[in-house]
């Protein structure tokens, strides 16, 4: 099977995230959330998520649940799991996501809460 490598930036609300590698088994994702931002509070039908933090302290939120993350943590966000991840610091978060599914457009977001009132 071809992989195929995208460098592909795109900027959200609370920070911005590049596609590091997009197959249509998996999709791999670098995300930067800005000092004192978080995501929607959110679920996916079609996709479940592995988030590995690169550097900085995250707070997710995993079907309403409080976890505390640091460099080098991870989390398995399962299919229709309720979550969200937040930056509590003023420096930013990185992680990385893996996705795997059987699709992973932006368009799998059901949000259930969102600072910036997206649908």
């Amino acid at each position: 099977m071809k992989q195929q490598i995208n460098e592909i930036r795109d900027n959200r609300p609370w920070g911005y995230y590049d596609v590091l590698l997009d197959t249509p088994i998996c999709k791999v994702k670098h995300i930067i959330v800005n000092g004192k931002q978080r995501l929607s509070y959110q679920y996916h039908e079609q996709r479940e998520e592995y988030w590995t933090i690169i550097k900085g302290h995250a707070i997710v939120t995993l079907n309403d649940k409080t976890i505390q993350l640091k460099d080098g943590d991870q989390i398995h966000i399962p299919q229709k799991a309720k979550h969200r991840i937040e930056n509590p610091n003023q420096t930013p978060l990185q992680f990385i996501e893996i996705q795997r599914g059987s699709y992973f457009g932006e368009d799998d977001i059901v949000r259930l809460e969102d600072d910036y009132n997206r649908n």
